[in-house]
């Protein structure tokens, strides 16, 4: 049907788009047959498409390093000027509505701090989604990724009183990064403090698994409605019932997306009043792909 030389130009545009080094210019149309100069369109408007995306990469990259390093002098002067403002309250012990301007300056600090939350978490995902950062999975025990996780939310817990429970007294390592890890997991202990009620206990434990090490972690809160489950993992999603809950609907998305990089994912099981379990499925090694079947 074609000739040899039709196939092996065919061939060769081919490999050249493959490796990343297709120019139309290589090419002479006059030369070419129908077929070939089709071919050859076709190639050159990949490669332009992929240029572009490139482009569009690197200025997404800019404008995610502009934003963070822009809005960091303006919100720790916010801070530091909150401070300032408080010390200077705290000593006017005879000033007019000293109690009422010692409220309104606990919730500026408290939007203060919301708003630096939100920048840090929208940076981050910027980074990850655009992959500008990478996650780079290796193996290690998972003890090191429960200590560090439960060292990093035990201040937040301690203000509600609730004791967090480390159950896993076991040695096996999975494949994951233990920096972005740490993040995800942290970030579901930090919604089950948040939803747990004050003196409660939050479980830490560990599933083994052939291909996953599953790490759960267990409130006693309020637990999630039916219909809600399948929203809870989406970007600035947050259900009806904790609309006056501090948050903003992104602490989920944000380790759903972690543990995707790394070939696992995450499950919830929950009813209302019987508080949650979310489970963290980790890679037990290199080849664990987030298509198998989840157990």
């Amino acid at each position: 049907m074609f000739g040899s030389k039709t196939l092996d130009r065919l061939s060769r545009m081919l490999d050249d788009a493959i490796a990343g080094t297709f120019q139309e210019r290589d090419y002479d149309e006059s030369k070419l047959s129908r077929l070939e100069s089709r071919w050859k369109q076709y190639l050159a408007s990949t490669v332009l498409t992929s240029e572009k995306l490139r482009r569009e990469k690197e200025n997404v990259k800019s404008f995610v390093s502009d934003i963070s390093h822009q809005t960091k002098t303006p919100m720790t002067n916010l801070k530091m000027y909150a401070a300032l403002l408080e010390e200077n309250l705290q000593t006017e012990t005879h000033m007019e509505n000293r109690a009422e301007n010692l409220q309104m300056l606990d919730e500026m600090i408290r939007q203060t701090e919301k708003l630096e939350f939100l920048i840090q978490s929208l940076t981050k995902l910027s980074r990850l989604e655009t992959d500008i950062v990478e996650v780079r999975p290796k193996h290690q025990e998972i003890s090191a990724l429960l200590t560090e996780a439960e060292a990093g939310i035990r201040q937040r817990a301690a203000k509600k009183e609730i004791c967090i429970q480390n159950l896993y007294t076991g040695n096996s390592s999975a494949c994951y990064d233990l920096k972005w890890t740490k993040e995800a997991l942290e970030n579901v202990l930090d919604n089950a403090v948040k939803y747990s009620p004050c003196g409660s206990k939050i479980l830490l434990s560990v599933m083994e698994y052939e291909m996953y090490a599953a790490v759960s972690v267990r409130d006693h809160g309020r637990g999630i409605r039916e219909e809600d489950m399948p929203k809870i993992f989406g970007r600035f999603y947050r259900a009806e019932d904790v609309q006056q809950e501090d948050g903003i609907g992104i602490g989920l998305y944000l380790a759903r997306e972690i543990l995707k990089k790394e070939n696992g994912y995450i499950k919830v099981k929950s009813a209302p009043g019987e508080g949650a379990e979310f489970i963290l499925y980790l890679p037990r090694d290199h080849t664990g792909t987030a298509g198998q079947n989840h157990l």
